[in-house]
């Protein structure tokens, strides 16, 4: 079986760590899950690193601060590549992305490179968000795929899998975005290679404990971003 690796960003998730990591390694022996934290306050690094001592399948980077979500997965990435893990998930600690789709996304990588997980497939699958935020996410995936000409519903979402080839195909050292346009950048920098994107349609649930890292940033560096990436394929710089 491919040697996948799940890596999860974390800040303040010590309510859902330990048994998100439980659920994740619990789909199969072959799935490692990395835990980049960026020094939490209510000590999620020191949970994880806790469990590492009865699982040598749960890895840690802890970092100094609060330093975003997008170098997070960067380092994720790089570290999964160091490693030679064949696939690497990203996906989110608070259980609005449900650990047993991991072997559908392992499943659809037979078919293509970077598969991502949907939550404008098939309808609108989101529980328990206000109309407004769901209004706003639906209409970014409208604009980003206007703007970028990029075939998916769903450019914005957080769950979803690379092959490794992928990642090194890309200069993680060009990426500086967060949020909504670091999902959006690496999409794109991935279609624009030639890599096959598809969709696998997930049902998203709004976290039940634990605070949300939305924010009015993250939606105007999403708006711009768009753009900026656009130039750049233009200029042949991506």
């Amino acid at each position: 079986m491919p040697k996948t690796l799940v890596v999860t960003p974390t800040y303040d998730e010590a309510q859902n760590i330990e048994s998100f990591i439980a659920r994740v390694l619990s789909q199969g022996p072959e799935i490692e899950i990395l835990v980049v934290d960026d020094n939490s306050p209510d000590g999620t690094g020191n949970i994880v690193e806790r469990l590492q001592q009865y699982h040598p399948r749960v890895h840690l980077i802890r970092r100094a601060g609060k330093m975003g979500l997008g170098t997070a997965y960067v380092e994720g990435f790089r570290y999964a590549i160091e490693k030679k893990f064949d696939y690497i998930c990203e996906m989110d600690a608070d259980f609005s992305h449900d650990p047993d789709e991991i072997p559908k996304f392992i499943a659809k990588m037979g078919g293509c490179d970077l598969a991502l997980g949907s939550r404008y497939t098939g309808g609108v699958r989101v529980i328990n968000w206000p109309i407004r935020r769901l209004i706003l996410s639906y209409a970014a995936n409208v604009y980003t795929r206007i703007i970028t000409g990029m075939p998916v519903k769903d450019a914005t979402g957080g769950f979803k899998c690379f092959k490794r080839e992928v990642l090194e195909a890309i200069d993680l050292r060009k990426i500086r975005s967060n949020g909504y346009a670091f999902q959006i950048e690496m999409n794109f920098r991935a279609w624009s290679k030639g890599y096959k994107l598809c969709e696998h349609p997930i049902i998203f649930f709004e976290r039940q404990s634990g605070v949300s890292k939305m924010s009015k940033k993250i939606v105007y560096e999403a708006v711009f971003m768009v753009w900026n990436l656009k130039i750049l394929k233009l200029l042949g710089r991506l």
